[in-house]
Protein backbone atom coordinates (compact mmCIF):
# COMPACT_ATOMS: atom_id res chain seq x y z
CA UNK A 1 0.00 0.00 0.00
CA UNK A 2 1.40 3.39 -0.96
CA UNK A 3 0.33 6.99 -0.86
CA UNK A 4 1.87 10.33 -1.75
CA UNK A 5 3.33 11.96 1.31
CA UNK A 6 5.76 14.83 1.83
CA UNK A 7 9.11 13.68 3.21
CA UNK A 8 11.74 16.11 4.48
CA UNK A 9 15.46 16.18 5.22
CA UNK A 10 15.83 18.83 7.89
CA UNK A 11 19.33 20.30 8.40
CA UNK A 12 21.07 20.58 11.78
CA UNK A 13 21.00 24.38 11.56
CA UNK A 14 17.17 24.42 11.59
CA UNK A 15 15.23 24.84 14.84
CA UNK A 16 12.57 22.55 13.31
CA UNK A 17 15.10 19.70 13.42
CA UNK A 18 15.52 19.98 17.17
CA UNK A 19 11.82 20.52 17.84
CA UNK A 20 10.91 17.47 15.77
CA UNK A 21 13.60 15.37 17.45
CA UNK A 22 12.41 16.50 20.87
CA UNK A 23 8.80 15.57 20.07
CA UNK A 24 9.79 12.16 18.70
CA UNK A 25 12.10 11.53 21.66
CA UNK A 26 9.19 12.37 23.99
CA UNK A 27 7.10 9.82 22.09
CA UNK A 28 9.90 7.29 22.55
CA UNK A 29 9.89 8.04 26.28
CA UNK A 30 6.12 7.77 26.80
CA UNK A 31 5.43 4.78 24.52
CA UNK A 32 7.89 2.42 26.25
CA UNK A 33 6.43 3.35 29.64
CA UNK A 34 3.02 2.24 28.39
CA UNK A 35 4.33 -1.03 26.95
CA UNK A 36 6.33 -1.78 30.08
CA UNK A 37 3.03 -2.02 31.96
CA UNK A 38 2.58 -5.47 30.39
CA UNK A 39 4.84 -8.44 31.08
CA UNK A 40 7.67 -8.59 28.51
CA UNK A 41 6.14 -5.50 26.85
CA UNK A 42 9.47 -3.91 25.98
CA UNK A 43 11.13 -6.95 24.41
CA UNK A 44 7.94 -7.97 22.61
CA UNK A 45 6.81 -4.60 21.23
CA UNK A 46 10.20 -2.80 20.86
CA UNK A 47 8.58 0.60 21.55
CA UNK A 48 11.86 2.52 21.93
CA UNK A 49 12.36 2.35 18.15
CA UNK A 50 8.92 3.44 16.95
CA UNK A 51 9.30 7.21 16.84
CA UNK A 52 12.92 6.95 15.71
CA UNK A 53 11.64 5.20 12.58
CA UNK A 54 8.85 7.73 12.06
CA UNK A 55 11.07 10.76 12.72
CA UNK A 56 13.93 9.59 10.52
CA UNK A 57 11.66 8.55 7.66
CA UNK A 58 9.49 11.66 7.71
CA UNK A 59 12.02 14.36 8.65
CA UNK A 60 15.38 12.87 7.70
CA UNK A 61 18.34 11.10 9.22
CA UNK A 62 19.39 14.08 11.36
CA UNK A 63 16.08 14.10 13.25
CA UNK A 64 16.40 10.32 13.41
CA UNK A 65 19.91 10.40 14.88
CA UNK A 66 18.98 12.96 17.53
CA UNK A 67 15.92 10.89 18.47
CA UNK A 68 17.92 7.65 18.37
CA UNK A 69 20.44 8.90 20.92
CA UNK A 70 18.21 11.00 23.14
CA UNK A 71 15.41 8.44 23.62
CA UNK A 72 17.31 5.46 25.07
CA UNK A 73 19.69 7.63 27.11
CA UNK A 74 16.88 9.63 28.74
CA UNK A 75 14.77 6.50 29.29
CA UNK A 76 17.70 4.74 30.91
CA UNK A 77 18.57 7.74 33.10
CA UNK A 78 14.99 8.39 34.24
CA UNK A 79 13.51 4.90 34.42
CA UNK A 80 16.41 2.44 34.33
CA UNK A 81 15.05 0.98 31.09
CA UNK A 82 16.83 0.11 29.00
CA UNK A 83 19.25 -1.21 31.58
CA UNK A 84 22.84 0.00 31.24
CA UNK A 85 23.93 -3.50 30.17
CA UNK A 86 21.75 -3.41 27.05
CA UNK A 87 22.02 0.33 26.32
CA UNK A 88 24.93 -0.03 23.83
CA UNK A 89 23.02 -2.58 21.73
CA UNK A 90 19.86 -0.45 21.79
CA UNK A 91 21.84 2.63 20.81
CA UNK A 92 23.46 0.70 17.96
CA UNK A 93 20.09 -0.47 16.63
CA UNK A 94 18.56 2.99 17.11
CA UNK A 95 21.38 4.65 15.18
CA UNK A 96 21.18 2.05 12.40
CA UNK A 97 17.42 2.55 12.20
CA UNK A 98 17.79 6.33 11.92
CA UNK A 99 20.39 6.08 9.16
CA UNK A 100 18.64 3.35 7.16
CA UNK A 101 15.20 4.98 7.45
CA UNK A 102 16.56 8.40 6.51
CA UNK A 103 18.42 6.95 3.53
CA UNK A 104 15.42 4.94 2.32
CA UNK A 105 13.13 7.96 2.52
CA UNK A 106 15.55 10.22 0.64
CA UNK A 107 16.35 7.59 -2.00
CA UNK A 108 12.86 6.23 -2.70
CA UNK A 109 10.93 9.43 -1.85
CA UNK A 110 7.89 7.46 -0.73
CA UNK A 111 6.71 5.55 2.30
CA UNK A 112 5.27 2.15 1.44
CA UNK A 113 4.72 -0.90 3.61
CA UNK A 114 7.37 -2.77 1.62
CA UNK A 115 9.97 -0.06 2.13
CA UNK A 116 9.26 0.17 5.85
CA UNK A 117 9.48 -3.62 6.12
CA UNK A 118 12.86 -3.45 4.36
CA UNK A 119 14.06 -0.71 6.73
CA UNK A 120 12.99 -2.66 9.82
CA UNK A 121 14.53 -5.93 8.61
CA UNK A 122 17.76 -4.17 7.60
CA UNK A 123 18.36 -2.39 10.91
CA UNK A 124 17.40 -5.50 12.86
CA UNK A 125 19.65 -7.82 10.83
CA UNK A 126 22.70 -5.54 10.96
CA UNK A 127 21.95 -4.63 14.58
CA UNK A 128 21.71 -8.30 15.53
CA UNK A 129 25.15 -8.92 14.02
CA UNK A 130 26.53 -5.92 15.91
CA UNK A 131 24.93 -7.05 19.16
CA UNK A 132 26.32 -10.55 18.62
CA UNK A 133 29.80 -9.04 18.18
CA UNK A 134 29.33 -7.00 21.38
CA UNK A 135 27.95 -9.78 23.57
CA UNK A 136 29.35 -12.92 21.97
CA UNK A 137 25.97 -14.67 22.28
CA UNK A 138 23.99 -15.09 19.07
CA UNK A 139 20.88 -16.43 20.85
CA UNK A 140 20.73 -13.30 23.01
CA UNK A 141 21.50 -11.02 20.05
CA UNK A 142 18.67 -12.58 18.02
CA UNK A 143 16.13 -11.85 20.77
CA UNK A 144 14.24 -9.30 18.65
CA UNK A 145 13.73 -11.95 15.96
CA UNK A 146 12.67 -14.51 18.56
CA UNK A 147 10.41 -12.34 20.73
CA UNK A 148 10.05 -8.96 19.04
CA UNK A 149 8.15 -9.85 15.84
CA UNK A 150 5.01 -8.04 17.11
CA UNK A 151 7.13 -4.94 17.69
CA UNK A 152 8.64 -5.12 14.22
CA UNK A 153 5.14 -5.42 12.76
CA UNK A 154 4.04 -2.44 14.87
CA UNK A 155 6.95 -0.45 13.43
CA UNK A 156 6.04 -1.37 9.85
CA UNK A 157 2.25 -0.97 9.98
CA UNK A 158 2.08 1.67 12.72
CA UNK A 159 4.98 3.57 11.16
CA UNK A 160 3.27 3.54 7.76
CA UNK A 161 0.02 4.75 9.32
CA UNK A 162 1.77 7.47 11.30
CA UNK A 163 3.87 8.72 8.36
CA UNK A 164 1.11 8.54 5.75
CA UNK A 165 -1.99 9.44 7.75
CA UNK A 166 -1.19 11.11 11.08
CA UNK A 167 1.67 13.48 10.13
CA UNK A 168 1.04 13.55 6.42
CA UNK A 169 2.14 17.19 5.86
Amino acid sequence: METTVKLYSLPYRSVKTYLAALLFALGNIVLPQLFHLMPQGGVTWLPIYFFTLVGAYKYGWRVGLLTAVLSPVVNSALFGMPAMAVLPAILLKSLLLALIAGYAASYFKRASLGLLLGVVLAYQAVGTLGEWAMKGDFWLAAQDFRIGIPGMLLQVFGGWLFINRVIRK
